[in-house]
């Protein structure tokens, strides 16, 4: 990693732990920052502040005292999910403290260049499939994945090598807080409503994530998906040239057409023969192929390691195959735009959907279209009510109530017919009955393998 000077001796505010704070807390006191650390949970209950106090960390825990910020700080790192109306960062900001996160440590010690990835939905697939793609054809150095995928950039940074190249998924809580980070190639799967709680507005929300190309050059790559118009009109905004991608449309950059997948006009592969299916999947691949191509890797490697793909833990994952009924897992899948997505990849007349959770007071209205034709729905989880309904009016055959997500497997496999597919989407959060999406999919993934045994 560069060894940087500028945070020497400067005292720093760490303001939230978990793996990002952690890692911004050690690397900052690598680095020579005078670290204090303010994270809510109380300090018994805290291993991270536990081990940055052995290293000689000032670490407040439990609460956070608007009085810590009496102190000198020259900077904030804050944990992206705080948000800026944190009684903290507020005043911070009143008093003019820069504020950044951990995203934007990570670019000033890394020395290899990197790729950025945002977008509301399709963020994780599309960065990991770019990173299983250059790793199958780089012929020096390693893609590294970094980011909101799970592992902090600040980390990874440390650990590049110059001819590495750090894939890193950004959500817009981490791109509100840079300043000079700058990807050589960035790419917007998509832009929808979301995170407006947080961000306040729609258009705050597309300027967070519009902040990814802030310091961009002419000799930069900037990859948006051409079927949006948000994005086509954001486009005239750059300095980076701008490579649009396109499942319905021939565009000068990657796209479908007949079936088939181009870049450029030179064929790559065929849209059928994607290892995860779904047009939201073709899109997150156009995406991927846009950046393979400009790093140079050969159209055979592209199209090998896209065939072989079977998607990320939690998005439309292929689980298995139970007496000739295939199981996919989309626990990831907590609102109803992404139930939809996953729906549309799919012969609706052999599916079985797998669905409910949270109930956030929304109706289920606008899910009604994407139903039309299931053979089944089972129904699990506060909304499970509401789901029905909204089954019943899109005239689903049979629909079924279940507990939770793994009782909803066995009462799908008992309807299941050979040749059909069972799909875990739950067009809502898990909370009502799991810690995160993460648990639910695994208890699902754990009752598919259990019918294996029966």
């Amino acid at each position: 990693m560069k060894q940087i000077s500028e945070y020497q001796n400067k005292k720093v505010l760490v303001l939230g732990l978990a793996k990002s704070g952690f890692s911004a807390a050690k690397l900052l006191h690598d680095l020579g920052a005078l670290v204090t650390v303010n994270d809510g949970k109380p300090f018994e209950e805290n291993p991270e502040a536990q081990d940055l106090l052995a290293l000689g960390v000032k670490v407040v825990t439990g609460s956070h005292p608007i009085e810590l910020l009496d102190e000198d700080f020259a900077l904030m790192v804050k944990n992206p999910g705080i948000p800026y109306s944190q009684p903290l960062v507020k005043k911070a900001l009143e008093k003019g403290l820069p504020i950044i996160t951990e995203v934007e440590l990570a670019y000033k010690i890394a020395e290899c260049p990197l790729i950025g990835i945002t977008g509301t939905n399709g963020k994780t697939t599309t960065t990991t499939m770019i990173g299983e793609i250059l790793n199958a054809g780089m012929r020096e150095g390693k893609a590294l994945l970094a980011g909101n995928i799970g592992y902090p950039a600040s980390t990874v940074a440390q650990h590049a090598q110059k001819k590495d190249v750090m894939v890193t998924e950004l959500s817009s809580f981490q791109l509100m807080g840079i300043q000079t980070f700058h990807p050589e190639i960035a790419v917007i799967t998509n832009i929808f409503s979301a995170h407006l709680d947080y961000h306040g507005s729609q258009a705050e929300y597309e300027k967070a994530k519009w902040h990814i190309q802030e310091n961009m050059t002419p000799n930069d790559y900037l990859i948006l998906n051409w079927d949006q118009a948000v994005l086509q009109n954001l486009a005239k905004k750059t300095k980076a040239e701008v490579i649009p991608f396109s499942s319905t449309q021939v565009v000068l950059g990657a796209y479908q057409k007949a079936g088939k997948l181009y870049f450029k006009d030179e064929f790559i592969m065929d849209s059928d023969t994607l290892g995860v299916p779904g047009n939201h999947n073709v899109e997150n691949a156009l995406a991927a192929i846009a950046v393979a191509k400009l790093k140079g890797i050969s159209n055979e490697d592209i199209k090998e390691t896209l065939q072989s793909f079977s998607g990320v833990p939690h998005r439309t994952q292929f689980v298995g195959t139970v007496n000739e009924r295939r199981f996919f897992n989309d626990s990831k899948a907590t609102n109803i735009l992404a139930t939809e997505m996953a729906l549309s990849g799919f012969d609706h007349e052999k599916l079985i959907l797998l669905a409910g959770g949270l109930d956030r007071g929304n109706s289920f209205d606008e899910l009604v279209p994407s139903l039309v034709g299931l053979k089944a729905v089972i129904v699990f989880g506060e909304t499970k009510d509401k789901l029905a309904q909204a089954a019943r009016d899109a005239k689903v055959p049979q629909i079924e109530f279940s507990e939770n997500a793994e009782t909803a497997v066995e009462k799908a496999y008992g309807i299941s017919e050979v040749g059909d597919t069972i799909l875990l989407s739950p067009a809502n959060a898990s909370w009502d009955q799991y810690k995160n999406f993460e648990i639910r999919g695994d208890r699902f993934i754990a009752a598919v393998n259990n019918l294996n045994k029966q």
